[in-house]
């Protein structure tokens, strides 16, 4: 599959009930996204991050970020 033909969420995250108990997982990966979202807020930096899980690439930890920001801010904006 060509990753860069896919939308930009799909570029980032898959899910697959197969893998993970269909939880939501960076593309390419078996690293939850929630993984990320647990270790900001427990404090950890990105590159925290990325130095415990090196199957995950810093442009996808930026696009999810990117991603979930743009939908907070139309969230907001309505």
């Amino acid at each position: 599959m060509n990753v860069e033909a896919l939308p930009p969420l799909d570029r980032v995250i898959w899910i697959d009930p197969e893998r993970m108990h269909g939880l939501p997982c960076f593309y390419g990966t078996r690293v939850p996204v929630q993984t990320l979202l647990d270790h900001l807020e427990a404090g950890s930096s990105v590159d925290d991050f990325l130095e415990g899980f090196p199957t995950v690439a810093r442009d996808q930890v930026i696009a999810f970020l990117e991603l979930g920001k743009d939908q907070l801010l139309k969230c907001v904006s309505c």
